[in-house]
């Protein structure tokens, strides 16, 4: 599976009250991916456009682990990890790559998190279906898993006692 990965710069407007990234900043470097993906399939924004379609935000979550400072610099990860008929979720990891070595275990991990873009029709703006050349397009950027390694459901006697038939 392939991944887009980019570092960029912490500018000083970019730092909270606290001294660290503000949160709000994951977003536009989320935006920064989002896009930088759609470039790598051969559907930039004004390929879209002029297909008559327009990439909707659906839903952003982000998971931080530990801040960057202005001091650091932060390394991009973007890949797929689901693709609809006429969605895409694509998942992001943000690294301290403040460090002088740029291989990924000597990385920290400072945030995870995933977006999912729904693709419409620019003038009902209803869902817009992939086409064939569209989706095999994604596919070199999507994460498949084997179905054994998808965690459904946790693990644990609570959800397991809970799943019993009430008259057992």
């Amino acid at each position: 599976m392939k991944k887009i990965t980019f570092d960029l710069d912490i500018y000083s407007y970019q730092i909270d009250s606290l001294g660290q990234v503000n949160n709000a900043v994951y977003n536009t470097w989320m935006e920064i991916g989002r896009f930088k993906l759609l470039d790598a399939v051969g559907l930039p924004l004004s390929t879209l456009i002029s297909q008559g379609s327009l990439p909707a935000l659906a839903n952003t979550t982000i998971c931080y682990k530990t801040p960057l400072f202005l001091t650091d610099r932060v390394w991009v990860e973007t890949w797929l990890s689901a693709l609809g008929y006429a969605s895409a979720v694509m998942r992001f990891n943000f690294y301290n790559s403040a460090s002088s070595t740029k291989s990924i275990r000597d990385q920290v991990l400072v945030a995870e998190g995933y977006q999912r873009t729904m693709f419409v029709d620019k003038e009902s703006l209803k869902p817009k279906r992939f086409s064939r050349q569209e989706k095999d397009a994604f596919l070199p950027y999507l994460d498949v898993k084997p179905m054994d390694e998808i965690d459904l459901l946790p693990k644990s006697p609570r959800v397991s006692s809970s799943l019993k038939r009430s008259n057992e």
